[in-house]
């Protein structure tokens, strides 16, 4: 299985929070893949303190880079405006994150499983 780690999960591997480091060792354990992307990549660089530069990027560096394509990025524009349609606004990060995990068959890992309410996404909430 690829897991897609949100940015406020590797937030909490990187400061030491919730526990969310062992839940990686217990997937990595279990022979899943952990995975990033090109959003998720720019949102733990902007929050990074320079006191965590070496165990941000020893992490980010671990983890498969799943890349984002012209189709994907298409698909997170088709499903943030589909979505504005019904109500329902979403930041454009957040849909190309979604995106990226529904090309890639990923399992999405997230504390914010509402700003992820989209048809086929597999959410994991820990």
């Amino acid at each position: 299985m690829i897991y897609l780690l949100d940015t406020n999960i590797l937030i909490d591997v990187i400061t030491n929070r919730k526990g969310h480091g062992a839940l990686l060792e217990q997937l990595l354990a279990e022979r899943n893949l952990l995975a990033t992307c090109a959003i998720i990549v720019s949102e733990v660089y902007t929050g990074m303190r320079s006191s965590e530069e070496r165990k941000t990027e020893a992490l980010m560096e671990s983890l498969e880079f799943l890349p984002t394509t012209y189709e994907i990025a298409s698909h997170a524009g088709i499903l943030r405006r589909d979505l504005a349609r019904k109500g329902r606004t979403l930041s454009l990060a957040d849909t190309t994150i979604a995106a990226v995990a529904l090309a890639y068959n990923c399992v999405l890992i997230t504390q914010n499983a509402k700003d992820f309410s989209i048809p086929n996404l597999q959410l994991r909430v820990p």
